[in-house]
């Protein structure tokens, strides 16, 4: 079973689920605990390959990586706490593993929040993807991810979410990192199948201003998805919203999930 921490709250019947992206951990989320722990149970796991399910569990991960394992990952730390259903609260490629949950298990899921939501691979993006796949033998993986961070991160004021997802890959280990790459092989495909059909399920996206490679997408979605979704973009932000607007991104999703469950 993957790592995962629970920091309980008696008083709450409800769960937020968080789940962090590729090349970061659960210690990503550090800013977000203790201000949703005053209002619900909180459960934060680590990926297969990253933070405390690296070692231990990467001799049990043999086969090909695909979003639906990472998926059933998740889904049996849910069952073995005897969580009937959550909160789902993701960052960049978490948002691809909670969507691929609530397509496998929708009863679960009683709200997704996706953050930094990866729902297109715009033409830069794809390039990126190429290169990767073209050097993720010859190259040294941090390498390949210090580039994307400046890619995907470009702008100074997003320099402590580069920093904290560069140090929190180098703790990956370069064949865990190729795992996690060709995943993008199948990207494209499940991204067009997320983007027609609207689950039934109420989701929140939150996006950055300045994350100019995702949020167009995430626009032209919550457009035709109107019955279930609801956008919020976060000033003078890139990629990590949780990260570099911690308490704007903590007060939008504690009162979106107060509002529609709650109250």
């Amino acid at each position: 079973m993957i790592s995962y921490t629970v920091y309980e709250n008696n008083a709450s019947p409800e769960w937020v689920t968080f789940v962090h992206g590729a090349g970061g951990s659960s210690s990503i989320w550090f800013k977000q605990i203790r201000d949703f722990q005053k209002h619900f149970n909180v459960l934060v796991v680590d990926l297969r390959g990253h933070g405390n399910s690296n070692k231990s569990l990467s001799k049990g991960f043999k086969q090909k990586y695909t979003f639906k394992a990472i998926a059933e990952d998740v889904i049996e730390v849910i069952d073995f706490l005897k969580i009937k259903k959550s909160h789902f609260v993701g960052i960049s490629l978490g948002s691809i593993v909670i969507r691929q949950l609530a397509e496998m298990q929708s009863e679960k899921v009683k709200s997704m929040i996706l953050g930094g939501a990866i729902l297109k691979m715009n033409f830069r993006s794809q390039i990126l993807m190429r290169l990767g796949n073209t050097f993720k033998y010859v190259l040294p993986y941090l390498i390949l991810y210090k580039f994307f961070a400046f890619v995907i991160m470009p702008k100074k004021n997003h320099r402590k979410s580069r920093l904290l997802f560069i140090n929190e890959a180098k703790k990956i280990y370069q064949k865990e990192f190729i795992k996690w790459f060709k995943l993008t092989a199948e990207i494209n495909p499940i991204l067009r199948y997320f983007r027609q059909i609207e689950l039934d399920i109420p989701t929140l996206y939150v996006m950055g201003e300045e994350d100019y490679m995702f949020l167009p997408a995430v626009k032209e979605v919550v457009k035709n998805h109107f019955r279930t979704s609801e956008l919020f973009v976060v000033p003078n932000c890139g990629h990590v919203v949780n990260v570099e607007q911690a308490l704007v991104f903590n007060n939008t999703v504690v009162s979106y999930i107060q509002r529609k469950f709650i109250a």
